[in-house]
């Protein structure tokens, strides 16, 4: 490769960040996402979910049902340009159904971004999904939201955060007062004081007076009791607090906390500001050949969500595709690991919620979306040069079952198309039957909105109605050795033998009791949670 080239990936690598946001339902996840592009130059209004006013979408809920129930049900990838820096901002689901799609979005982040609500505090879904950043040891930037609303203390929810999630805290900000009284944060690294004019409904940059903390000024524009309010909630921060340690963050060990409200902007800006500096850049991955860097010269890359029909008019499906190494470049012929083929990388995109745009070349760090004919499957690694394959993404064990019926013959054939693309996009798990009598395929998910999701979108997409029949199982564990380990321990109890769509056994029960019942009598029979990563797909 030459030194040109080398250069060129080192200096794209270097300008690049990516996160992805993790947080409980109503925490403002898409608010916030709204106003980081906002200031990103990427829109230039932002409308909230729930804002009526005009009947203005938030870009990033594209589905329509997301629009209707005011949730994120998908994942969407949104790349903007601040200050310099391409950003990829990964907007994963807040509803705890979707929290699959969330850990598979995670695979592609470098860092996570933890966002709390003021009043509540940490809630489980945000320990949920904290847990899997902490698994993979991704640095946690955490936004305290809705300052602007009555909440609870400061100092309290960094002890919350301590305690709670073993993870030192240190506030790069820090607010001034709060709900009706909320004025503003002094930012500490520069030692000044942000105070924020509200502008109407958020849908504009706030405007932003920065005084020194010392500065006389400061008594005509802040009221008395706050002024010193901060002043106390300062020293204590100084005396008792840890100094800001880069290296402690990029291990995931210490989270850099910002105050702030992302209905109103106040706090946006300045997060968006010290996230670029302390965030993690793109870093290597582990593969077959090692752990590689994003400087290595081969382009590489993996497969971490699919999504069918983004495009209603189209029917289209899309994989995203965290460039992992090297450079993209558009029409390129590919190697893919897990059927040997050469595949041709036409229409790239550069993704923007719905809305796409096509893109001649990518850097490690980038988010693309390729049209996919049905070549790729969640997890695929495509490379060129010598060969190598990523860490397959797992599926967690579903919680809930039910057959999917087709109750109109005659769409049979839209039926099919429609259940086969939604579970290539991992938008449900789909398990059949062992008695090839029984072909109806049964749907397994996290919770119920993913199943009535699927029917939705059946209906919707495909044009098809379907009845869902629930099954009286609530846990799935896959066979470790597959078919042949099963064969050796003959006839079980208290369970119901199921085939996923990779052809694999996978045993489902009513309850914890039976699948301990199950372990006490074949202790030989080594049982998953999480579906192992490789096989092949049934047709």
């Amino acid at each position: 490769m030459s030194t040109e080239l080398e250069n060129e990936i080192y200096e794209e690598v270097e300008r690049r960040r990516n996160f992805a946001i993790i947080s409980h339902p109503d925490a403002g996840k898409t608010t916030l996402t709204e106003k980081l592009l906002l200031y990103g130059g990427a829109i230039h209004e932002a409308g909230s979910v729930k804002a009526r006013r005009a009947q203005r979408k938030a870009t990033s809920d594209w589905m329509a049902m997301e629009q209707q129930r005011g949730i994120s049900i998908t994942s969407t990838v949104l790349q903007f340009e601040y200050k310099n820096c391409q950003i990829n901002l990964l907007d994963t689901p807040g509803h705890q159904d979707f929290s699959e799609d969330t850990y598979r979005t995670l695979s592609a982040a470098d860092n996570a971004v933890m966002l709390i609500d003021v009043a509540k505090g940490l809630e489980p879904q945000t320990r949920k999904l904290f847990e899997v950043c902490k698994m993979r040891g991704i640095p946690i930037f955490t936004f305290v939201n809705k300052l602007d609303r009555p909440g609870r203390e400061a100092l309290e929810l960094l002890d919350e955060i301590e305690q709670e999630l073993n993870l030192q805290t240190y506030a790069v900000n820090w607010p001034i007062g709060m709900g009706d009284r909320f004025k503003g944060v002094f930012d500490r690294q520069e030692q000044k004081i942000h105070l924020f004019e509200r502008s109407a409904h958020g849908s504009k940059e706030a405007a932003n007076t920065i005084v020194d903390l010392g500065d006389a000024k400061i008594e005509e524009l802040l009221e008395q009791d706050l002024y010193h309010q901060l002043k106390d909630d300062l020293e204590l921060l100084d005396g008792v607090g840890p100094e800001l340690d880069i290296d402690l963050i990029h291990q995931g060990k210490m989270t850099p906390v910002f105050f702030g409200s992302a209905m109103t902007n106040f706090g946006v800006e300045l997060f968006l500001q010290n996230f670029l500096q302390y965030a993690l850049k793109p870093g290597s991955h582990s593969s077959s050949l090692g752990e590689i860097p994003p400087t290595y010269p081969d382009f590489s890359g993996f497969v971490f969500k699919l999504q069918a029909n983004m495009d209603p008019k189209h029917r289209d499906r899309v994989a995203f595709i965290r460039v992992c190494t090297g450079r993209f470049e558009k029409d390129m012929t590919v190697n893919h690991a897990r059927t040997g083929k050469n595949v041709r990388l036409s229409r790239p995109q550069k993704l923007f919620a719905q809305e796409r745009e096509s893109i001649d070349e990518a850097y490690p760090g980038d988010v693309i979306g390729l049209n996919n004919p049905g070549v790729f499957a969640i997890g695929d690694t495509i490379y060129t040069g010598k060969k190598l394959e990523y860490e397959g993404i797992p599926y967690f064990s579903p919680e809930l079952f039910a057959i999917l019926r087709n109750p109109n013959p005659s769409k049979f054939k839209q039926f099919q198309k429609g259940v086969t693309e939604l579970r290539e996009e991992g938008a449900v798990q789909i398990m059949y039957s062992v008695d090839e009598s029984k072909r109806d395929p049964v749907l397994a998910a996290v919770g119920q909105l993913q199943l009535e999701v699927v029917q939705y979108r059946l209906e919707n997409e495909y044009g098809v109605e379907t009845r869902l029949e629930y099954l009286p199982y609530s846990v799935a564990r896959w066979v470790e050795g597959g078919w042949e380990a099963l064969e050796k321990v003959g006839r079980l109890f208290n369970t119901t033998t199921m085939k996923d769509s990779m052809g694999r056994p996978v045993l489902l029960f009513r309850n914890e009791w039976n699948t301990s019942q199950l372990k006490q009598d074949h202790p030989e029979l080594k049982l998953n949670a999480i579906a192992p990563v490789s096989g092949k797909t049934l047709t």
